[in-house]
């Protein structure tokens, strides 16, 4: 299964801009640009989308583990924050990634919630891509 986007970057880095258009169009031209990477500008950036892609997979792998473990969630809810190091040496860096978790899942207690959470994080697909950050994981069972 392949999926893909497409960017474009015209200029330099500091006064160029950039769009982002993915296969499914739901970013269609979305703009990124330096400021919305490393200041505060309109439009996406990269580790805006890789926060995206981590929190929805890591949501999808965590419900999974649950319902074959017999723990249907009511909800699984997770914030991906991932921290761009611009002045890293060899240049900027993603150096970690946290999750933050509230899922509802009757019937479950918190040891194997927690068990479950830590598998989930481990075997995301998006968490093994990225294993050369740090990620760390907050779950919460409301």
């Amino acid at each position: 299964m392949d999926r893909k986007a497409t960017a474009i970057w015209n200029g330099d880095l500091k006064a160029g801009k950039g769009s982002i258009t993915t296969q499914s169009t739901t970013l269609n031209e979305t703009q990124y640009s330096f400021k919305s990477r490393f200041e505060e500008g309109v439009g996406t950036n990269p580790e805006e989308l890789i926060a995206a892609a981590h929190s929805g997979c890591y949501s999808m792998a965590f419900a999974n583990a649950l319902a074959e473990a017999g723990h249907v969630a009511i909800s699984v809810e997770t914030t991906a924050i991932v921290t761009l190091n611009p002045a890293a040496e060899g240049g900027p860096t993603i150096t970690k990634i946290h999750l933050i978790n509230k899922s509802e899942v009757p019937g479950i207690d918190k040891a194997k919630f927690d068990e479950i959470a830590a598998a989930a994080k481990a075997g995301c697909p998006v968490s093994k891509v990225l294993k050369a950050a740090e990620i760390t994981l907050d779950a919460t069972l409301v």
